[in-house]
């Protein structure tokens, strides 16, 4: 009887509990997602209206803006985009599984610190980040002063204007993004089971590969959500570092909104970029599920 009224007093509370964070919640959901749906409804009708002589929208029923995205130059932007993001998600990956794991397994007492300091320069504005960036990946820059000193570079190796770059700028720009998902996920890992993984005679390669990396896959993919969607509709590290020749379909749509006074083609761009990055996090969120599923189990 005495656990039937704790049993009940317990759900009682959960009951009140939630009710309370739903509140809590209720204003902010309903701010983002009022301003979200109006922006993506008003994108969507400029991408069917027309301009006038001077450039300025108006509505109506024309097909020509998405029509015009049929075009192969605009294909070509958007494969090129989504290699690039998709690049720069693998090398954030890369970079940033060490780091986090450094940090969240062997950082000791000094793990908040090491966080704080690779968070705290990405508190910078963005734009005077890329510039930097731009500054150091450049002809007489330090890194390639560096490639030529130890010969795997020329007098005519370049960085800037060329993909390379665009991609250089985009990790610099987002690896933090993946850092920090990577960081959580460690840090909720029970050590126990790498412990059980060397004692089942593992070695640390196969631990890792069998326990450590399949315990972690929901922060790597958080982290390669955090870091596509942003590279996908970058246009900073493209104009900064990329040049004319590498423009991506964050560039397209400044061009057409801000100097070629096309709105409906900007606003289809815009509608086409949203429905690829729908599909990765559509992608994402099904996956995420399955893995909630898989737990429950």
């Amino acid at each position: 009887m005495a656990l039937l009224r704790h049993s009940s007093r317990t759900r009682r509370r959960d009951a009140t509990d939630t009710r309370m964070w739903t509140w809590f919640m209720l204003p902010g959901t309903l701010w983002m997602t009022g301003f979200l749906i109006a922006s993506l409804v008003l994108v969507a009708v400029l991408a069917v209206g027309t301009t006038d002589d001077l450039g300025n929208p108006r509505f109506g029923f024309d097909l020509s803006g998405v029509r015009a995205l049929a075009d192969p130059a605009y294909t070509e932007v958007l494969v090129r985009s989504l290699g690039y993001a998709l690049l720069t998600c693998a090398i954030c990956l890369l970079i940033a599984y060490p780091v986090a794991y450094t940090i969240a397994l062997h950082g000791g007492r000094y793990k908040h610190a090491l966080i704080a300091a690779i968070v705290v320069p990405f508190f910078a504005n963005y734009l005077v980040r890329m510039y930097g960036w731009s500054v150091v990946l450049s002809d007489d820059g330090p890194v390639l002063r560096a490639l030529r000193a130890v010969g795997l570079a020329d007098g005519n190796t370049k960085i800037l204007n060329t993909g390379v770059g665009v991609v250089a700028g985009l990790v610099y720009g987002f690896v933090v993004f993946m850092i920090i998902p990577l960081y959580a996920a460690l840090e909720r890992l029970d050590v126990s089971l790498i412990e059980a993984g060397r004692d089942l005679y593992g070695g640390p390669v196969r631990t890792f590969f069998y326990v450590t990396l399949p315990a972690t896959r929901q922060g790597a993919a958080a982290g390669l959500v955090l870091v596509f969607l942003p590279a996908m509709g970058d246009f900073v590290s493209a104009q900064l570092m990329g040049g004319p020749d590498q423009i991506m379909i964050g560039n397209l749509i400044q061009d057409k909104f801000f100097q070629g006074q096309n709105w409906p083609l900007g606003s289809a761009l815009t509608m086409l970029l949203m429905l690829v990055l729908l599909i990765g996090m559509f992608g994402y969120l099904r996956r995420t599920r399955k893995d909630e599923a898989e737990a429950r189990r």
